[in-house]
C-alpha cells in the first residue's frame, strides 16, 4: 500500500504515528504513575501500543517509497534518517506498557496476590519501573516531535519562498 486514494500513504499513516505513539506513551507515564489509572488503563495502552509497533513499519516503508519519488534534498534525507529511529521508541514504550500492563494483571483478583518473575512484590522495582517509563515516555514524545519537524522542514521549506 504505497497510495490511498491518490495520495502517497505516507502523508495519511504519519497521522496515525503522532497521535497513537504520543498517546501510548502518555498512558504509559499516567499508568506507571497512577495506581488507579493502572488497573484501567494497563491492558487497553498495552493493545495501543502493540498497534503502534506494527504501525511505524509500514509508515516507514511507505515513507521510503515516497523519498525515492521527490526530489533529492538534505532535509528529505535527514527526515527519513529520522523517522528509522521511531521503531525503537514505539518498542520501547510497548515493552514497558506490557510489563506494566503483565504486573498488574498479576497483582490483581488474587488472594494471596501470585507474583510472577515479572510482577514481584518489590517497591524498589516497582519504583524502578515507574522511572523508566516516564523517561521512556518522554524520550517517545520527544522523537516523534523531532521526526515530525524534520518532516515539516521537508515538506514546506519551499513554500513560503514561492511567489
Amino acid at each position: 500500500m504505497q497510495t490511498v486514494n491518490g495520495l502517497p500513504a505516507h502523508v495519511l499513516l504519519v497521522h496515525a504515528i503522532v497521535v497513537l505513539l504520543p498517546l501510548s506513551a502518555a498512558l504509559l507515564a499516567l499508568t506507571a504513575l497512577w495506581p488507579a489509572g493502572r488497573r484501567r488503563l494497563a491492558g487497553p495502552n498495552a493493545v495501543l501500543s502493540v498497534v503502534v509497533v506494527v504501525l511505524v513499519p509500514i509508515t516507514t516503508s511507505a515513507g521510503e517509497w515516497l523519498e525515492r519519488r521527490v526530489a533529492p534534498s538534505a532535509l528529505v534525507h535527514r527526515h527519513a534518517e529520522l523517522g528509522d529511529t521511531a521503531i525503537y521508541a514505539a518498542i520501547a514504550v510497548a515493552a514497558l506498557a506490557l510489563v506494566t500492563w503483565w504486573r498488574q494483571r498479576e497483582s490483581t483478583g488474587r488472594t494471596p496476590a501470585k507474583r510472577t518473575f515479572l510482577a514481584p512484590s518489590s517497591n524498589t522495582l516497582t519504583a524502578a519501573l515507574t522511572v523508566l517509563a516516564v523517561v521512556v515516555s518522554a524520550a517517545a514524545v520527544y522523537d516523534v516531535v523531532r521526526i515530525g519537524d524534520s518532516g515539516a522542514k521537508a515538506s514546506w521549506s519551499n513554500w513560503a519562498a514561492r511567489p
